[in-house]
């Protein structure tokens, strides 16, 4: 059995449905990535898996879960966690405080500190400014502490909603190279990005979504390879 399963999804806001019934799985320890279009659906299926928004029909299935029946903080509880588009820091609180905010349903004093640590050693930008007001951080500190925020939760799934975004090619780079080590710490990822070429030498399946419909499903190799992907998100 996969770990997440998502079986004919649909999802709308107000009278506009924007998924159609989409379906797809993620294994255990994979690393897959959601391609696609600005509007084609991808971030509308993490806050679903979420428990962020209202579904019209269909199933989203976690370790054998139906998440239909849990509220967003429960979904936290049960193991899911997500860092947002856009990185929603607290501003006027430190990198410390922010990040163990995101351990708030975890009430093992010594398994948060352990993850803090280790969220520390992924990121030692944040170790060094753990005092600095997070609304004064660059773009990529931002992103790492609502990764490490994510990972206070302590997920066995983490949704990454366009991590690379508005960041520096350098910066893209470690970014990415710290969510494979996470991958390799045992979290499985969820990863919805602009930078496609990136994501598909990350992960290790993909899905291409166009207007709310899974169009396409392959191995990250394979949709390296498809002329179709290659024109639409890798230049040709």
């Amino acid at each position: 059995m996969a770990l997440l399963e998502i079986d004919n999804l649909h999802v709308s806001y107000g009278r506009v449905e924007v998924l159609h019934g989409i379906s797809l799985y993620v294994d255990e320890g994979e690393i897959v990535t959601l391609l696609g279009a600005n509007g084609a659906g991808k971030s509308t299926t993490l806050l679903s898996i979420s428990r962020l928004v209202t579904l019209d029909s269909g199933r989203i299935i976690f370790d054998g879960m139906d998440l239909a029946r849990y509220q967003s903080h429960e979904v936290v509880g049960l193991g899911i966690a997500q860092s947002p588009e856009g990185r929603r820091v607290f501003s006027t609180m430190s990198v410390e405080e922010n990040l163990k905010l995101g351990a708030f349903l975890v009430d093992d004093r010594e398994k948060k500190e352990h993850t803090l640590n280790w969220i520390y050693e992924l990121f030692p930008r944040l170790l060094e400014r753990r005092e600095q007001l997070a609304g004064t951080l660059s773009g990529g500190e931002q992103q790492m502490l609502a990764i490490g925020r994510a990972l206070m939760a302590q997920p066995r799934l983490l949704l990454l909603d366009e991590p690379s975004l508005g960041l520096a090619p350098l910066l893209v780079k470690s970014i990415f190279k710290t969510i494979r080590r996470i991958a390799d710490n045992g979290v499985t990822v969820l990863l919805v990005e602009q930078n496609a070429r990136a994501a598909l030498r990350l992960a290790s399946r993909g899905y291409v979504l166009e207007v709310g419909n899974v169009v396409m499903q392959d191995t990250a190799k394979g949709l390296l390879a498809n002329p179709s992907v290659r024109e639409a998100y890798l230049g040709g």
